[in-house]
């Protein structure tokens, strides 16, 4: 009879962040679609941008919960900067929807980077 291998414990497997994933992507896709639609070079250049950084965040958050503060950086400026943009042309799409997807991330990650530091 072969011998038992010896217990190891296993460090918690890393779980994929979905809803930053699609955050990622909506705003990558949202920037792309600005530049088809209306010709918008900024919203090209933003969009794929940011889009980009919150993939990137979003992997991070995925491997370890505690690294999003990319995520929580990304959303705050995008809130802000959307945000001011609906308030201005109270156009939902795609200004609203983006400040509020923003917002929503925004207490999501600072709520749990608020948790980790007590």
């Amino acid at each position: 009879m072969p011998p038992k291998p010896p217990a190891v414990a296993y460090a918690r497997p890393p779980s994929t962040d979905y809803f930053a994933f699609t955050y990622a992507a909506l705003v990558f896709i949202g920037g792309v679609i600005g530049f088809v639609k209306a010709g918008s070079l900024m919203s090209l250049l933003v969009g794929t941008v940011m889009g980009t950084l919150l993939g990137i965040g979003a992997r991070s958050v995925s491997a370890d919960p505690s690294r999003s503060w990319l995520l929580l950086g990304v959303s705050t400026a995008l809130m802000v900067v959307m945000g001011l943009r609906f308030a201005q042309s109270s156009v939902f799409m795609p200004a609203g929807l983006i400040a509020c997807v923003s917002g929503i991330s925004f207490v999501r990650y600072g709520v749990r980077l608020a948790n980790e530091m007590d």
